[in-house]
């Protein structure tokens, strides 16, 4: 059940953050700007999830572990984030996409030299077809050097806060996290939204496109992930969330009329068929999934 619940808990993040993209789509066309957005959506998470920490008579982290909460939503998130934004300009975003998702490869290579997770021809296999999917429905196309770089810098960056994560996640609960990462991560754009000089929404919809960043794009799958995280490794978190672009890419179809190609919709099979062998395998073994602390009485 502890597997079942932890593949299903990060399966409802990739989703979630899959919407991330369009919800900023939206945002840009209301003149809502980079750091503006960013800002939002991590202070309104903070204040979100401080106001549950205080109605469950939680405590925040002291001491290493708060440090590396901090460290994970100021570096972690702001750095991943702003390679990724910036790497855009210098390289198509399929490109981009390509080489930020080369992280679950970093995640199984330091969680077997770290955390001393397994890696099995299973998975070994589940990962190459994820990748080999990823790169079709990314339809990736080339970029200067720059943003080839930063996109690499996203992946690397990414792989440290999910490593990390691993074992801050045995010492706090899930909205104990949260809330030291989204209030870091959103002290950091609100000095930087500062220097560039903020760009609110002016309308009511722009209002409720920051709402649903903030709920839908941010608490519920960075929440999910985290506990999922705890259940069922570093490694396997990593390869479930490759679901995130094959949702981008049928959300973008829907609602602005993107058109799908074939050779994305082959991409988008080859990741829905690396998920399943992947979770059909994990199902089929018995006890933990690598190293991982207690669930949280959150979820």
């Amino acid at each position: 059940m502890k597997k079942i619940i932890g593949i299903i808990l990060i399966v409802i993040s990739a989703t979630s953050f899959g919407t991330l993209a369009i919800f900023g789509r939206y945002a840009f066309a209301n003149g809502i700007d980079t750091f503006t957005l960013l800002f939002l959506r991590f202070s309104v998470s903070a204040v979100l999830m401080g106001g549950l920490l205080i109605l469950r008579r939680e405590s925040l982290p002291r001491g290493k572990t708060l440090l590396q909460l901090i460290g994970m939503g100021a570096l972690g998130y702001v750095g991943q984030s702003f390679s990724y934004l910036t790497a855009i300009r210098y390289a198509s975003a399929g490109l981009v996409a390509l080489l930020l998702y080369l992280y679950p490869v970093i995640v199984a290579i330091l969680s077997s030299l770290v955390l001393r997770e397994k890696v099995t021809p299973v998975k070994a296999l589940a990962l190459t077809i994820a990748l080999t999917g990823t790169a079709f429905t990314v339809t990736p196309e080339g970029g200067q050097l720059p943003g080839i770089l930063l996109a690499l810098a996203a992946a690397v960056i990414y792989s440290l806060y999910i490593i990390v994560g691993t074992q801050v996640m045995k010492k706090v609960s899930v909205l104990q996290s949260s809330t030291v990462i989204f209030a870091s991560a959103g002290l950091v754009y609100g000095v930087l939204m500062i220097f560039n000089g903020p760009h609110l929404p002016t309308s009511g919809f722009g209002w409720e496109v920051i709402a649903g960043t903030v709920i839908v794009a941010t608490v519920i799958p960075a929440m999910a992930f985290l506990a999922g995280l705890q259940r069922i490794g570093a490694t396997n978190s990593s390869m479930l969330s490759t679901l995130e672009p094959v949702v981008t890419v049928i959300l973008a179809a829907v609602l602005f009329h993107d058109t799908l190609k074939p050779v994305t919709l082959f991409g988008g099979a080859m990741i829905l068929v690396a998920v399943i062998l992947l979770t059909h395998s994990e199902l089929r073994q018995n006890g933990p999934i690598g190293e991982v602390g207690e669930v949280s009485k959150l979820v």
